[in-house]
């Protein structure tokens, strides 16, 4: 079998796909930002954030302990995702590691 490389660019845009479309995304990084508040009951059904609008690239920061251009970099191809970071990615987001990565 030959060997497969990632397509950082297309893979960074998966992930950037993800932080705008994908709800179980936004509800962990709305949790973690407004729990440390006091602003969340933890009962997403009652939420008042406005879970319509994406999350920003700084608010996903602040869940991976990294900055909005780290996180820019990611989506742009421009820095691999670290396997970890991927990986915890995936876990909130509840997808496949597979359904994110792109190979060329």
């Amino acid at each position: 079998m030959p060997r497969r490389f990632i397509d950082w660019e297309k893979t960074g845009r998966a992930l950037e796909l993800l932080r705008g479309d994908n709800l179980n995304l936004r509800r962990y990084v709305c949790h973690e930002l407004n729990c440390e508040n006091g602003n969340c009951s933890g009962d997403c059904s009652t939420c008042t954030y406005d879970m319509d609008n994406r999350i920003s690239r700084s608010e996903l920061g602040s869940v991976f302990h990294v900055s909005e251009n780290v996180v820019a970099n990611w989506e742009h191809g421009i820095t691999p995702v670290g396997l970890d970071d991927l990986l915890f990615y995936c876990e909130i987001a509840q997808v496949a590691l597979e359904d994110i990565i792109v190979y060329r």
